[in-house]
């Protein structure tokens, strides 16, 4: 008997295991459309640093929800769950099989565990009131104030990302509920498969670092020259991502070129712990698989019964 629901094809994983590569392959054998799940992605003229697929790689697959606002301009995870679900919605209706891919684990667990996510428009007066108190008191100051209005959020909530304990706070004092009460969940609608790519930390990190050192040689400094020069403000959030920050440092601070470079290296081992806490807490089912050692003719077959059943 045929399952109910249309189909939902979720590669997710930390940074540089190779899910672009596996989500082109499979969409190119299974009529696919990839949906991007990276929350820098979306901003336009920021190609480099955030490893955005390739115009040759984008005829290979088409690819939705990149380039889609300007560095400056907002877009709040409840804009993108809404985004999400209209193009996987196009997506079916043009008999395509639509692929979430990335490793920005909010909007892919947004869009899989259907959150109702607060609706509540960010409020710059208010964001820079607290992102000064975080500067003057420390950013487990501001995580603290976060704890006593929304413990169970604050919780699940690394003080150093400073981003998400400014829009919890932002959600409590500007409305009468907490983050963790606007965040139900209501499942779509979709037969959800979900490939997880993992590879062994040392491996994953020297290839981090090489992707670093691919990304300096493509222009990544020129490219961040280039935001500046558009008048873009190194305070924004778009600017706030790994390597952004580092070499806007160089550029105004006159940091090292050598030391900034190992920054960035430094601080991408991070994220990826960050973002593998991240899948290990919504790991609903994850087929995980050695993106090392991937085997796309097992894969490509257990993913295509799937889809017959």
């Amino acid at each position: 008997m045929r399952l109910t629901g249309k189909p939902l094809i979720v590669i997710l994983g930390a940074t540089a295991t190779g899910k672009t590569s596996l989500a082109i392959d499979l969409a190119r054998a299974l009529n696919g459309e990839i949906i991007s799940a990276d929350s820098r992605q979306i901003y336009r003229h920021m190609d480099i640093g955030t490893a955005k697929a390739t115009p040759e790689q984008r005829q290979q697959a088409p690819h939705h929800l990149i380039d889609i606002v300007n560095p400056d301009e907002n877009l709040t995870a409840a804009e993108y769950q809404a985004l999400a679900y209209q193009t996987i919605h196009d997506l079916h209706k043009r008999d395509k099989l639509p692929f979430l891919v990335g490793g920005t684990g909010q909007y892919i667990t947004t869009v899989v565990e259907g959150w109702t996510i607060p609706r509540i428009s960010p409020n710059v007066e208010l964001r820079t009131e607290l992102e000064t108190f975080a500067a003057t008191h420390g950013k487990e100051a501001l995580h603290q104030r976060l704890a006593a209005l929304d413990p169970l959020y604050a919780a699940k909530t690394h003080p150093n990302n400073l981003r998400r304990v400014i829009r919890a706070l932002e959600v409590c004092l500007l409305s009468n509920s907490t983050m963790t009460e606007q965040q139900q969940r209501q499942p779509p609608p979709y037969r959800i498969y979900t490939i997880g790519l993992q590879i062994e930390r040392d491996v994953l990190y020297a290839r981090a670092d090489q992707r670093v050192d691919a990304m300096m040689h493509a222009g990544f400094l020129e490219e961040v020259q280039n935001l500046l020069n558009r008048g873009y403000q190194r305070n924004l959030s778009a600017l706030s991502g790994v390597g952004y920050t580092e070499l806007i440092a160089h550029l105004l601070d006159h940091v090292p070129l050598a030391e900034t470079i190992q920054r960035i290296k430094f601080n991408t081992h991070d994220f990826i712990r960050r973002q593998e806490v991240w899948f290990r807490g919504h790991d609903h089912n994850i087929l995980w698989h050695n993106g090392t050692q991937l085997d796309m003719g097992t894969i490509l077959h257990t993913l295509t019964r799937w889809l017959e059943e």
